[in-house]
């Protein structure tokens, strides 16, 4: 795989998981009860490990591949 189409899959990724998050800081307070699980401990999480992996995924993966090596 590319790394353009790679970097094109994390963006959607984290673009994606960012709408949730959008939604239950902006959503009436009634209703963020209904979020807060979800969005606490799924969506935020893995749209903050995809803007890593965007960001320093080149070190993560040298510090893999050499540790495996």
């Amino acid at each position: 795989m590319k790394e353009t189409t790679r970097r094109l899959i994390f963006r959607s990724i984290h673009l994606v998981l960012s709408i949730p998050i959008i939604g239950y800081i902006y959503s009436p307070f009634d209703v963020i009860p209904n979020y807060a699980p979800a969005t606490r401990f799924v969506f935020f999480p893995a749209m903050v490990l995809s803007g890593l992996w965007m960001w320093k995924g080149h070190v993560v993966r040298l510090l893999v591949w050499n540790k495996s090596a």
